[in-house]
Protein backbone atom coordinates (compact mmCIF):
# COMPACT_ATOMS: atom_id res chain seq x y z
CA UNK A 1 0.00 0.00 0.00
CA UNK A 2 1.76 3.44 -0.94
CA UNK A 3 2.51 5.50 1.88
CA UNK A 4 2.25 9.00 -0.71
CA UNK A 5 5.94 9.45 -0.42
CA UNK A 6 8.72 8.76 -2.80
CA UNK A 7 9.63 4.69 -2.93
CA UNK A 8 12.54 3.76 -1.15
CA UNK A 9 13.89 0.14 -1.00
CA UNK A 10 12.23 -1.45 1.73
CA UNK A 11 12.98 -4.21 3.79
CA UNK A 12 12.13 -7.39 1.77
CA UNK A 13 11.16 -9.53 4.89
CA UNK A 14 8.56 -6.90 6.11
CA UNK A 15 7.33 -5.23 2.76
CA UNK A 16 4.99 -7.44 1.99
CA UNK A 17 3.54 -7.78 5.43
CA UNK A 18 3.30 -3.87 5.74
CA UNK A 19 1.32 -3.61 2.47
CA UNK A 20 -0.94 -6.28 3.04
CA UNK A 21 -2.39 -5.59 6.65
CA UNK A 22 -6.03 -5.65 6.68
CA UNK A 23 -8.25 -3.92 9.27
CA UNK A 24 -9.90 -6.20 11.17
CA UNK A 25 -13.74 -4.95 10.84
CA UNK A 26 -13.02 -4.76 6.31
CA UNK A 27 -12.17 -8.31 6.93
CA UNK A 28 -15.06 -9.53 8.90
CA UNK A 29 -17.45 -7.65 6.79
CA UNK A 30 -16.13 -8.82 3.60
CA UNK A 31 -16.38 -12.79 4.75
CA UNK A 32 -19.77 -11.90 5.90
CA UNK A 33 -20.88 -10.99 2.20
CA UNK A 34 -19.43 -14.33 1.16
CA UNK A 35 -21.40 -15.64 3.89
CA UNK A 36 -24.71 -14.21 2.55
CA UNK A 37 -23.90 -15.41 -0.82
CA UNK A 38 -22.72 -18.80 -0.41
CA UNK A 39 -25.70 -19.16 2.07
CA UNK A 40 -28.23 -17.62 -0.38
CA UNK A 41 -26.91 -19.70 -2.96
CA UNK A 42 -27.31 -22.54 -0.68
CA UNK A 43 -30.68 -21.91 -0.30
CA UNK A 44 -31.52 -21.79 -4.10
CA UNK A 45 -29.76 -24.83 -4.58
CA UNK A 46 -32.64 -26.65 -2.00
CA UNK A 47 -35.27 -24.90 -4.37
CA UNK A 48 -33.52 -26.22 -7.31
CA UNK A 49 -33.39 -29.83 -5.71
CA UNK A 50 -37.28 -30.01 -5.54
CA UNK A 51 -38.11 -27.70 -8.57
CA UNK A 52 -35.51 -28.69 -10.94
CA UNK A 53 -34.65 -26.01 -13.86
CA UNK A 54 -34.60 -28.33 -17.52
CA UNK A 55 -31.63 -26.82 -19.20
CA UNK A 56 -29.81 -27.14 -15.67
CA UNK A 57 -29.92 -31.11 -15.58
CA UNK A 58 -27.39 -33.08 -16.44
CA UNK A 59 -27.98 -35.67 -19.36
CA UNK A 60 -28.46 -38.85 -18.74
CA UNK A 61 -25.25 -41.19 -18.86
CA UNK A 62 -22.76 -37.95 -19.05
CA UNK A 63 -20.87 -36.45 -16.23
CA UNK A 64 -21.25 -32.95 -14.83
CA UNK A 65 -18.32 -30.83 -16.89
CA UNK A 66 -17.59 -28.92 -13.66
CA UNK A 67 -17.14 -30.04 -9.57
CA UNK A 68 -19.81 -29.68 -7.24
CA UNK A 69 -18.66 -26.20 -6.06
CA UNK A 70 -16.76 -25.02 -8.82
CA UNK A 71 -20.53 -25.51 -10.47
CA UNK A 72 -21.93 -23.92 -7.39
CA UNK A 73 -19.50 -21.06 -7.49
CA UNK A 74 -19.73 -20.44 -11.19
CA UNK A 75 -23.82 -20.40 -11.22
CA UNK A 76 -24.29 -18.44 -7.81
CA UNK A 77 -21.74 -16.16 -7.46
CA UNK A 78 -19.76 -15.18 -10.85
CA UNK A 79 -23.11 -15.60 -13.28
CA UNK A 80 -24.59 -12.83 -11.55
CA UNK A 81 -21.75 -10.40 -12.15
CA UNK A 82 -20.98 -11.88 -15.25
CA UNK A 83 -21.69 -8.85 -17.21
CA UNK A 84 -18.77 -6.90 -15.55
CA UNK A 85 -16.03 -9.17 -17.33
CA UNK A 86 -15.88 -10.52 -21.44
CA UNK A 87 -17.10 -6.44 -22.62
CA UNK A 88 -16.50 -6.53 -26.15
CA UNK A 89 -15.56 -3.34 -27.86
CA UNK A 90 -15.58 -2.08 -31.69
CA UNK A 91 -12.65 0.06 -31.53
CA UNK A 92 -8.91 -0.10 -30.89
CA UNK A 93 -7.85 -0.47 -27.38
CA UNK A 94 -6.81 3.41 -27.21
CA UNK A 95 -6.91 5.73 -24.45
CA UNK A 96 -10.41 6.06 -25.53
CA UNK A 97 -12.62 2.78 -26.76
CA UNK A 98 -16.33 2.38 -27.29
CA UNK A 99 -17.80 -0.52 -25.04
CA UNK A 100 -20.46 -2.47 -26.71
CA UNK A 101 -23.82 -2.21 -24.63
CA UNK A 102 -25.09 -5.38 -23.56
CA UNK A 103 -28.87 -6.24 -21.62
CA UNK A 104 -29.65 -9.61 -20.27
CA UNK A 105 -33.17 -10.80 -19.45
CA UNK A 106 -31.75 -14.33 -17.37
CA UNK A 107 -29.57 -12.59 -14.95
CA UNK A 108 -26.41 -13.00 -17.32
CA UNK A 109 -26.94 -15.89 -18.60
CA UNK A 110 -27.19 -14.89 -22.27
CA UNK A 111 -26.45 -11.42 -23.56
CA UNK A 112 -27.98 -9.28 -26.47
CA UNK A 113 -26.67 -6.29 -28.11
CA UNK A 114 -28.53 -3.13 -28.08
CA UNK A 115 -26.49 -1.88 -30.93
CA UNK A 116 -25.44 1.37 -28.13
CA UNK A 117 -21.92 1.96 -28.09
CA UNK A 118 -20.25 3.37 -24.73
CA UNK A 119 -17.87 5.62 -25.08
CA UNK A 120 -15.08 5.33 -22.56
CA UNK A 121 -11.89 6.41 -21.01
CA UNK A 122 -9.79 2.91 -21.18
CA UNK A 123 -8.12 1.94 -18.10
CA UNK A 124 -8.27 -1.49 -18.72
CA UNK A 125 -5.96 -2.60 -21.49
CA UNK A 126 -2.57 -3.29 -21.22
CA UNK A 127 -1.87 -0.82 -24.19
CA UNK A 128 1.56 0.61 -21.77
CA UNK A 129 3.04 2.30 -24.77
CA UNK A 130 0.06 3.30 -26.55
CA UNK A 131 1.28 1.33 -29.46
CA UNK A 132 -2.53 -0.17 -30.17
CA UNK A 133 -2.77 3.27 -31.27
CA UNK A 134 -0.82 2.47 -34.52
CA UNK A 135 1.12 5.24 -34.84
CA UNK A 136 2.17 5.52 -38.80
CA UNK A 137 5.51 4.07 -38.74
CA UNK A 138 4.32 0.84 -37.07
CA UNK A 139 1.18 0.46 -38.86
CA UNK A 140 3.28 1.14 -42.49
CA UNK A 141 5.37 -1.43 -41.53
CA UNK A 142 2.11 -3.84 -40.58
CA UNK A 143 0.11 -3.08 -43.91
CA UNK A 144 3.90 -4.02 -46.01
CA UNK A 145 4.11 -7.53 -44.08
CA UNK A 146 0.41 -8.43 -44.74
CA UNK A 147 1.11 -7.84 -48.33
CA UNK A 148 4.03 -9.48 -49.18
CA UNK A 149 3.87 -12.81 -46.25
CA UNK A 150 0.02 -12.88 -45.96
CA UNK A 151 -2.27 -13.70 -42.82
CA UNK A 152 -0.37 -16.09 -41.39
CA UNK A 153 1.85 -18.94 -42.30
CA UNK A 154 0.01 -22.05 -41.23
CA UNK A 155 3.44 -24.20 -39.45
CA UNK A 156 5.30 -24.13 -36.80
CA UNK A 157 8.39 -22.22 -36.72
CA UNK A 158 10.37 -25.61 -36.73
CA UNK A 159 8.95 -26.11 -40.40
CA UNK A 160 8.27 -23.35 -42.79
CA UNK A 161 6.87 -21.04 -40.16
CA UNK A 162 10.43 -18.63 -39.52
CA UNK A 163 9.66 -15.78 -41.77
CA UNK A 164 12.04 -12.95 -42.44
CA UNK A 165 9.92 -10.82 -39.77
CA UNK A 166 10.18 -13.58 -37.24
CA UNK A 167 14.16 -13.42 -37.65
CA UNK A 168 14.70 -9.86 -37.18
CA UNK A 169 12.58 -9.76 -34.21
CA UNK A 170 14.10 -12.47 -33.03
CA UNK A 171 17.50 -11.06 -33.35
CA UNK A 172 16.39 -7.31 -32.16
CA UNK A 173 14.63 -8.80 -29.01
CA UNK A 174 17.82 -9.87 -28.00
CA UNK A 175 19.80 -7.29 -28.41
CA UNK A 176 17.08 -5.00 -26.61
CA UNK A 177 17.25 -7.08 -23.36
CA UNK A 178 21.20 -7.95 -23.62
CA UNK A 179 21.15 -11.45 -24.31
CA UNK A 180 22.47 -13.68 -26.95
CA UNK A 181 20.00 -15.05 -28.75
CA UNK A 182 15.70 -15.16 -27.92
CA UNK A 183 12.90 -17.11 -29.17
CA UNK A 184 9.60 -16.09 -29.91
CA UNK A 185 6.63 -18.38 -29.36
CA UNK A 186 3.12 -17.25 -30.87
CA UNK A 187 1.21 -16.87 -27.84
CA UNK A 188 2.71 -15.06 -24.66
CA UNK A 189 0.63 -17.92 -21.90
CA UNK A 190 2.13 -20.77 -24.25
CA UNK A 191 5.82 -19.15 -23.89
CA UNK A 192 6.04 -19.94 -20.10
CA UNK A 193 3.41 -23.56 -19.55
CA UNK A 194 5.72 -24.79 -23.09
CA UNK A 195 9.10 -23.69 -21.77
CA UNK A 196 9.87 -24.09 -18.28
CA UNK A 197 9.34 -27.99 -19.21
CA UNK A 198 12.07 -27.69 -21.26
CA UNK A 199 14.36 -26.12 -18.65
CA UNK A 200 13.49 -28.15 -15.78
CA UNK A 201 12.87 -32.22 -15.65
CA UNK A 202 13.59 -35.24 -13.60
CA UNK A 203 15.38 -34.62 -10.68
CA UNK A 204 15.28 -30.70 -10.95
CA UNK A 205 13.96 -28.04 -8.36
CA UNK A 206 11.29 -25.21 -9.55
CA UNK A 207 11.00 -22.55 -6.67
CA UNK A 208 8.14 -20.38 -7.47
CA UNK A 209 6.61 -17.12 -5.75
CA UNK A 210 3.18 -17.65 -4.83
CA UNK A 211 1.86 -15.06 -6.80
CA UNK A 212 2.92 -16.12 -10.00
CA UNK A 213 1.01 -15.89 -13.38
CA UNK A 214 -1.40 -18.80 -14.10
CA UNK A 215 0.92 -19.42 -17.14
CA UNK A 216 3.92 -19.90 -14.85
CA UNK A 217 2.24 -22.48 -12.65
CA UNK A 218 1.17 -24.68 -16.14
CA UNK A 219 4.35 -24.74 -16.96
CA UNK A 220 6.17 -25.74 -13.83
CA UNK A 221 3.31 -28.17 -13.43
CA UNK A 222 3.51 -29.45 -16.95
CA UNK A 223 7.39 -30.22 -16.24
CA UNK A 224 8.72 -33.31 -14.30
CA UNK A 225 10.26 -31.24 -11.57
CA UNK A 226 9.78 -30.57 -8.04
CA UNK A 227 7.77 -27.74 -7.11
CA UNK A 228 8.56 -25.69 -4.22
CA UNK A 229 6.50 -22.50 -3.06
CA UNK A 230 7.94 -19.61 -1.56
CA UNK A 231 5.82 -16.45 0.42
CA UNK A 232 5.53 -13.45 -1.70
CA UNK A 233 8.12 -10.68 -0.98
CA UNK A 234 9.39 -12.68 1.65
CA UNK A 235 13.33 -13.29 0.73
CA UNK A 236 14.10 -14.60 3.86
CA UNK A 237 11.86 -17.54 3.19
CA UNK A 238 13.07 -17.97 -0.21
CA UNK A 239 16.80 -18.30 0.68
CA UNK A 240 15.83 -20.82 3.89
CA UNK A 241 13.89 -22.10 1.55
CA UNK A 242 16.73 -23.11 -1.34
CA UNK A 243 19.19 -23.68 1.38
CA UNK A 244 17.41 -26.29 2.81
CA UNK A 245 16.24 -27.69 0.46
CA UNK A 246 20.52 -27.70 -0.87
CA UNK A 247 20.86 -29.52 2.83
CA UNK A 248 17.81 -32.08 2.13
CA UNK A 249 18.74 -32.73 -1.78
CA UNK A 250 15.89 -34.81 -4.01
CA UNK A 251 13.77 -37.05 -2.14
CA UNK A 252 14.62 -40.42 -1.26
CA UNK A 253 12.92 -43.23 -2.14
CA UNK A 254 12.05 -46.42 -0.11
CA UNK A 255 15.29 -48.34 0.76
CA UNK A 256 17.20 -44.82 -0.43
CA UNK A 257 19.71 -43.82 2.35
CA UNK A 258 22.57 -42.01 0.23
CA UNK A 259 21.74 -38.13 -0.46
CA UNK A 260 21.08 -36.98 -4.21
CA UNK A 261 21.87 -33.36 -5.21
CA UNK A 262 19.08 -31.38 -7.35
CA UNK A 263 20.41 -31.49 -10.86
CA UNK A 264 19.39 -27.82 -11.37
CA UNK A 265 17.43 -25.59 -8.81
CA UNK A 266 15.50 -22.94 -11.11
CA UNK A 267 14.08 -19.80 -9.23
CA UNK A 268 11.24 -18.55 -10.91
CA UNK A 269 9.77 -14.88 -10.64
CA UNK A 270 8.31 -12.24 -12.07
CA UNK A 271 9.58 -8.56 -12.93
CA UNK A 272 5.61 -6.44 -12.20
CA UNK A 273 3.25 -8.76 -10.66
CA UNK A 274 -0.12 -8.12 -12.68
CA UNK A 275 -2.21 -8.24 -9.83
CA UNK A 276 -0.33 -6.33 -7.09
CA UNK A 277 1.46 -3.81 -9.15
CA UNK A 278 4.87 -4.86 -7.34
CA UNK A 279 8.10 -4.91 -8.69
CA UNK A 280 10.69 -7.88 -7.75
CA UNK A 281 13.49 -6.69 -5.73
CA UNK A 282 15.71 -8.66 -8.80
CA UNK A 283 19.16 -7.50 -6.67
CA UNK A 284 17.87 -9.39 -3.59
CA UNK A 285 16.66 -12.16 -5.76
CA UNK A 286 20.40 -12.38 -8.06
CA UNK A 287 22.50 -12.53 -4.20
CA UNK A 288 20.09 -15.40 -3.47
CA UNK A 289 20.58 -16.90 -6.77
CA UNK A 290 24.19 -16.46 -6.84
CA UNK A 291 24.74 -17.41 -3.49
CA UNK A 292 23.25 -21.15 -3.83
CA UNK A 293 24.20 -21.19 -7.78
CA UNK A 294 20.70 -21.43 -8.95
CA UNK A 295 18.87 -20.73 -12.09
CA UNK A 296 16.73 -17.74 -12.42
CA UNK A 297 13.21 -17.28 -14.45
CA UNK A 298 12.50 -13.59 -14.57
CA UNK A 299 9.12 -13.45 -16.07
CA UNK A 300 8.87 -9.69 -17.89
CA UNK A 301 5.01 -9.68 -19.77
CA UNK A 302 4.76 -6.49 -17.54
CA UNK A 303 7.93 -4.83 -17.11
CA UNK A 304 9.49 -5.10 -20.59
CA UNK A 305 8.90 -1.85 -22.25
CA UNK A 306 7.25 -0.41 -19.38
CA UNK A 307 9.72 0.21 -16.95
CA UNK A 308 13.53 1.69 -17.03
CA UNK A 309 14.72 4.75 -18.38
CA UNK A 310 14.78 3.03 -21.98
CA UNK A 311 12.22 0.83 -21.34
CA UNK A 312 14.10 -2.81 -20.95
CA UNK A 313 12.22 -3.44 -18.07
CA UNK A 314 13.39 -4.86 -14.78
CA UNK A 315 17.42 -5.37 -14.85
CA UNK A 316 17.95 -1.75 -16.18
CA UNK A 317 15.40 -0.26 -13.24
CA UNK A 318 17.28 -2.36 -11.02
CA UNK A 319 20.36 -1.17 -12.44
CA UNK A 320 21.51 -5.16 -12.54
CA UNK A 321 23.34 -6.63 -15.71
CA UNK A 322 20.99 -8.89 -17.69
CA UNK A 323 23.80 -11.49 -17.25
CA UNK A 324 22.96 -12.00 -13.81
CA UNK A 325 19.27 -13.39 -15.29
CA UNK A 326 19.78 -16.96 -16.68
CA UNK A 327 16.50 -16.21 -19.07
CA UNK A 328 14.43 -13.22 -19.35
CA UNK A 329 10.80 -13.99 -20.93
CA UNK A 330 8.35 -11.30 -22.24
CA UNK A 331 5.73 -10.66 -23.99
CA UNK A 332 5.03 -8.63 -26.98
CA UNK A 333 0.61 -8.54 -26.18
CA UNK A 334 1.77 -4.92 -23.79
CA UNK A 335 3.81 -2.99 -24.43
CA UNK A 336 4.45 -3.62 -27.97
CA UNK A 337 0.28 -3.48 -28.88
CA UNK A 338 0.86 -7.18 -30.91
CA UNK A 339 0.47 -10.68 -29.70
CA UNK A 340 3.06 -13.61 -28.39
CA UNK A 341 5.82 -14.02 -26.47
CA UNK A 342 10.11 -14.34 -26.42
CA UNK A 343 12.11 -15.98 -24.11
CA UNK A 344 15.94 -14.63 -24.47
CA UNK A 345 19.56 -16.40 -22.89
CA UNK A 346 22.12 -17.88 -23.71
CA UNK A 347 22.62 -19.50 -27.51
CA UNK A 348 23.01 -22.61 -26.56
CA UNK A 349 20.00 -22.59 -24.41
CA UNK A 350 17.26 -21.28 -26.77
CA UNK A 351 18.47 -23.25 -29.23
CA UNK A 352 17.49 -26.40 -27.06
CA UNK A 353 14.44 -24.41 -26.38
CA UNK A 354 13.25 -24.66 -30.06
CA UNK A 355 14.29 -28.01 -30.67
CA UNK A 356 12.12 -29.22 -27.40
CA UNK A 357 9.56 -26.66 -26.42
CA UNK A 358 6.10 -27.76 -27.53
CA UNK A 359 5.35 -23.92 -28.28
CA UNK A 360 7.88 -23.78 -31.16
CA UNK A 361 7.65 -27.43 -32.01
CA UNK A 362 3.72 -28.27 -32.24
CA UNK A 363 2.51 -24.23 -31.80
CA UNK A 364 1.88 -22.58 -35.00
CA UNK A 365 4.66 -19.64 -35.73
CA UNK A 366 3.99 -15.77 -34.28
CA UNK A 367 2.11 -14.24 -37.70
CA UNK A 368 3.94 -12.22 -39.74
CA UNK A 369 2.01 -9.26 -39.41
CA UNK A 370 1.87 -10.10 -35.37
CA UNK A 371 6.16 -10.01 -35.90
CA UNK A 372 6.05 -7.12 -37.76
CA UNK A 373 4.00 -5.53 -35.28
CA UNK A 374 6.14 -6.19 -32.23
CA UNK A 375 9.60 -5.68 -34.43
CA UNK A 376 8.52 -1.75 -35.63
CA UNK A 377 7.10 -0.85 -32.19
CA UNK A 378 10.53 -2.11 -30.61
CA UNK A 379 12.44 -0.26 -33.44
CA UNK A 380 10.47 2.73 -32.30
CA UNK A 381 11.11 2.12 -28.95
CA UNK A 382 15.19 2.28 -29.50
CA UNK A 383 15.12 5.08 -31.70
CA UNK A 384 15.98 3.37 -35.01
CA UNK A 385 12.98 4.83 -36.78
CA UNK A 386 14.55 8.28 -36.57
CA UNK A 387 12.49 9.63 -33.99
CA UNK A 388 12.12 10.63 -30.12
CA UNK A 389 8.42 8.86 -30.11
CA UNK A 390 9.67 5.42 -27.95
CA UNK A 391 11.73 7.50 -25.56
CA UNK A 392 8.89 10.02 -24.95
CA UNK A 393 6.49 7.09 -24.52
CA UNK A 394 8.27 6.04 -21.91
CA UNK A 395 8.63 9.27 -20.39
CA UNK A 396 4.90 9.80 -20.33
CA UNK A 397 4.02 6.34 -19.05
CA UNK A 398 6.48 6.78 -16.03
CA UNK A 399 4.80 10.06 -15.65
CA UNK A 400 1.26 9.33 -16.17
CA UNK A 401 1.36 6.42 -13.36
CA UNK A 402 3.11 8.58 -10.76
CA UNK A 403 0.00 10.96 -11.41
CA UNK A 404 -2.56 8.51 -11.44
CA UNK A 405 -1.24 6.38 -8.65
CA UNK A 406 -1.02 9.79 -6.81
CA UNK A 407 -4.37 11.27 -7.39
CA UNK A 408 -5.94 7.49 -6.21
CA UNK A 409 -4.02 7.96 -3.15
CA UNK A 410 -5.36 11.47 -2.93
CA UNK A 411 -9.12 10.22 -2.95
CA UNK A 412 -8.07 8.13 0.30
CA UNK A 413 -8.06 4.81 -1.88
CA UNK A 414 -6.31 1.78 -0.63
CA UNK A 415 -3.74 1.46 -3.20
CA UNK A 416 -1.06 -1.30 -3.89
CA UNK A 417 2.28 -1.36 -6.35
CA UNK A 418 5.24 0.46 -6.53
CA UNK A 419 5.34 4.57 -7.72
CA UNK A 420 6.90 3.21 -11.04
CA UNK A 421 4.46 0.38 -11.86
CA UNK A 422 1.87 0.81 -14.71
CA UNK A 423 -0.50 -1.43 -13.10
CA UNK A 424 -2.36 0.34 -10.25
CA UNK A 425 -4.86 -1.79 -7.96
CA UNK A 426 -7.05 -0.55 -5.78
CA UNK A 427 -8.59 -2.68 -3.28
CA UNK A 428 -12.83 -3.12 -2.94
CA UNK A 429 -12.35 -6.48 -0.71
CA UNK A 430 -16.46 -7.18 0.03
CA UNK A 431 -17.29 -9.10 -3.56
CA UNK A 432 -20.43 -6.91 -3.42
CA UNK A 433 -18.30 -4.12 -4.58
CA UNK A 434 -16.68 -5.60 -7.72
CA UNK A 435 -20.32 -5.45 -9.53
CA UNK A 436 -20.90 -1.96 -8.33
CA UNK A 437 -17.95 -0.04 -8.99
CA UNK A 438 -17.66 -1.86 -12.64
CA UNK A 439 -21.11 -0.92 -13.52
CA UNK A 440 -20.93 2.51 -11.85
CA UNK A 441 -17.92 3.64 -13.57
CA UNK A 442 -19.28 2.21 -17.04
CA UNK A 443 -22.48 4.57 -16.62
CA UNK A 444 -20.32 7.22 -16.23
CA UNK A 445 -17.85 6.46 -18.97
CA UNK A 446 -14.99 4.64 -17.66
CA UNK A 447 -13.74 0.76 -18.54
CA UNK A 448 -11.80 -0.65 -15.50
CA UNK A 449 -11.34 -4.34 -14.77
CA UNK A 450 -12.40 -5.85 -11.51
CA UNK A 451 -10.48 -8.83 -10.01
CA UNK A 452 -11.78 -11.35 -7.62
CA UNK A 453 -11.10 -14.51 -5.71
CA UNK A 454 -10.26 -16.98 -7.22
CA UNK A 455 -7.20 -14.75 -8.90
CA UNK A 456 -7.08 -12.90 -6.02
CA UNK A 457 -7.12 -13.80 -2.07
CA UNK A 458 -10.80 -13.74 -0.85
CA UNK A 459 -10.79 -10.99 0.82
CA UNK A 460 -8.75 -8.87 -1.27
CA UNK A 461 -10.87 -8.19 -4.56
CA UNK A 462 -9.85 -5.03 -6.22
CA UNK A 463 -9.64 -2.90 -9.09
CA UNK A 464 -7.02 -3.22 -11.37
CA UNK A 465 -5.74 -0.11 -13.57
CA UNK A 466 -3.92 0.15 -16.47
CA UNK A 467 -2.64 3.73 -17.32
CA UNK A 468 -0.95 4.23 -20.89
CA UNK A 469 1.29 6.71 -22.58
CA UNK A 470 -1.35 7.22 -24.74
CA UNK A 471 -3.15 8.66 -21.90
CA UNK A 472 -3.36 12.37 -21.80
CA UNK A 473 -3.56 14.74 -18.84
CA UNK A 474 -7.57 15.24 -18.89
CA UNK A 475 -8.26 11.51 -19.71
CA UNK A 476 -6.84 10.52 -16.16
CA UNK A 477 -8.03 13.91 -14.77
CA UNK A 478 -11.14 12.58 -15.86
CA UNK A 479 -10.67 9.35 -14.34
CA UNK A 480 -10.09 10.21 -11.09
CA UNK A 481 -13.10 12.31 -11.49
CA UNK A 482 -15.40 9.37 -12.18
CA UNK A 483 -13.88 7.40 -10.01
CA UNK A 484 -13.90 9.85 -6.51
CA UNK A 485 -17.54 9.80 -7.43
CA UNK A 486 -18.44 6.46 -7.50
CA UNK A 487 -16.25 5.31 -4.59
CA UNK A 488 -18.14 8.22 -2.61
CA UNK A 489 -21.05 6.41 -3.90
CA UNK A 490 -20.23 2.46 -2.86
CA UNK A 491 -18.20 3.58 0.04
CA UNK A 492 -14.55 2.59 -0.53
CA UNK A 493 -12.54 4.98 0.90
CA UNK A 494 -10.89 3.25 3.41
CA UNK A 495 -7.80 5.29 3.80
CA UNK A 496 -7.29 8.89 4.66
CA UNK A 497 -5.64 11.25 1.95
CA UNK A 498 -1.94 11.41 2.10
CA UNK A 499 0.41 14.07 1.24
CA UNK A 500 1.55 14.24 -2.50
CA UNK A 501 4.75 12.25 -3.93
CA UNK A 502 7.47 14.95 -4.01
Amino acid sequence: MSDGKPKKRRHPETAFEEDQHIPFWISFTTYLGYGVLIGMGYVRELYRQVFPAKHRKTAKGYAPILRDFDDFYTRRLYYRIRDCWNRPINTRPAARFGIMERASSDYNVTFTYTGKTIPCVNLSSYNYLGFAENPEYVDQAVRQSIKRFGAALASPQCEFGLSEPLQKLEKLTASFVGKEAACVVGMGFATNSTILPVLAGPGSLLVSDSLNHASLVAGAKSSQAKIKVFKHGDYASLESLVRKSIWEGQPRTKGQEEYVPWTRIVIVVEGIYSMEGEIIDLPRVVDIKNKYKCLLYVDEAHSIGAIGPSGRGVCEYWKVSPKEVDLLMGTYTKSFGSIGGYVAGARDVVEAVKQFSGGTVAGTSLPPACAMQALAALEVIMGKDGSTKGKEAIESIAANARFFRQGLIDLGLTVYGDDSSPVIPVLLYNPAKMPAFSRECLKRGLGVVVVGYPATPLVESRARFCVSAAHTTKDLTEALRIIKEVSELILIKYEKPKKALS
